[in-house]
């Protein structure tokens, strides 16, 4: 019976995540395309209307505003609006927090921002973490004490972690990609290693 069940939990390790993904995929482009479908056919009389059109309009549109935010004007009007968004008290929690996770996940943010993949050793501990900043100056109590960098220290299976200061010499940059030191660390070191 106990072999049944492990057979039981290997497939459904195998099937969920693909499961899952597959559903979240499909759900976002229902979604989209719910939204967009009247606008479209305000637009566009309904004969010409096809399923998928919402989602094709969406791409389209996400692809404009990708490359309007790098104009100087657009930029200085998401910050006004972000200004007034961040001073509602419920609403500034939400839209910091959410913007806080996208900026994390876009690519150039973390080749700026996570560019060096160090090893931090405490007594025999040693954690993966990313170096943030190699000098350490904004925090008034640290300024004057010995050479501190940042680093910081994901947590396994969460959203989250820990921004440590410590000194340089406890910390070894390794060679390793961002990508795959943040799988091994939001995993517990349990996902598979890429085969070159």
């Amino acid at each position: 019976m106990k072999s049944v069940w492990n057979i039981l939990f290997k497939g459904l390790a195998a099937v969920l995540p693909v499961g899952i993904t597959i559903y979240l995929i499909y759900w976002l482009g229902v979604s989209i395309e719910k939204v967009l479908r009247p606008i479209i056919l305000f637009a566009v009389p309904e004969n010409y209307y096809w399923p998928g059109m919402g989602l094709v309009v969406g791409l389209v549109l996400l692809f404009f505003v990708g490359l309007a935010v790098n104009a100087w004007i657009v930029q200085r009007l998401i910050r006004i609006g972000e200004r007034l968004l961040k001073q509602i008290p419920l609403v500034k929690s939400i839209y910091s927090a959410l913007s806080d996770f996208m900026e994390y996940f876009t690519a150039t943010r973390q080749q700026k921002d996570l560019k060096n993949v160090v090893l931090v050793t405490f007594n025999n501990v040693r954690l993966i973490g990313f170096l943030t900043n190699e000098k350490v100056n904004e925090i008034p109590a640290l300024a004057n004490s010995e050479e501190l960098v940042s680093v910081y220290l994901p947590m396994s299976y969460q959203i989250g972690g820990y921004t440590i200061y410590i000194p340089s010499s406890q910390i070894k940059r390794i060679d390793m990609s961002v990508e795959d030191a943040m799988r091994l660390v939001l995993t517990a070191g349990l996902s598979k290693q890429k085969t070159s």
